[in-house]
């Protein structure tokens, strides 16, 4: 006797309806206003679908930043050949993002979604660490000089998303100059 598994199988055309509706309503409304049910009546699907696929609203929002549908392009570590103004520059937009109510919304729904799904927090984990993230930055520092030969990447660049992420839960505004002092307290050449 064979297993099967309950319920309909997934639609690939589903999926990309919802998390294309997803990304849309976001834009439109925030985080705070966007519904599953607006969702599902965006996408043509019913929200069980939704459901199956993705347990909180926090955890859909979060697959459609890690795919790239939300914010495209906007958060990607430049390499500029200046360590510490890449660094500056893209934690300054970080911030800026973070000041804006949809912002910190997307930021905070991606945390919430990831301590609450080992999946997405893996896959946020694997994204940061990936061909444009700031480990890599901060590896070509190290080769260009800009770096100590033994500088930890791996533990600097934790510290760095970590303190980006507090900052973005704790929802105290940024003041000038944050951004600098944060990448100084962290990156010494």
């Amino acid at each position: 006797m064979s297993e099967q598994r309950r319920g309909a199988p997934r639609s690939e055309a589903a999926r990309q309806a919802i998390l294309a509706a997803t990304a849309q309503l976001f834009a439109e409304r925030g985080y705070e206003q966007l519904t599953i049910e607006g969702i599902a009546a965006e996408a043509g699907v019913g929200k069980q679908t939704i459901y199956r696929w993705w347990p909180t609203k926090s955890a859909l929002v979060a697959e459609c930043l890690l795919e790239g549908r939300l914010l495209p392009g906007q958060l990607t570590l430049p390499d500029t050949g200046d360590l510490r103004g890449d660094l500056v520059g893209w934690v300054e937009q970080i911030f800026a993002l973070m000041d804006e109510p949809t912002g910190r919304g997307l930021v905070t729904s991606l945390v919430a979604a990831a301590t609450a799904n080992v999946e997405i927090g893996a896959r946020l984990r694997d994204s940061l660490g990936g061909a444009e993230s700031v480990t890599t930055r901060l590896t070509a520092g190290v080769a260009a000089g800009q770096l100590p030969a033994d500088a930890p990447v791996v533990e600097l660049s934790e510290a760095l998303v970590g303190a980006v992420l507090l900052k973005a839960l704790s929802g105290r505004a940024g003041q000038p100059g944050d951004a600098a002092r944060l990448v100084d307290a962290l990156v010494r050449a």
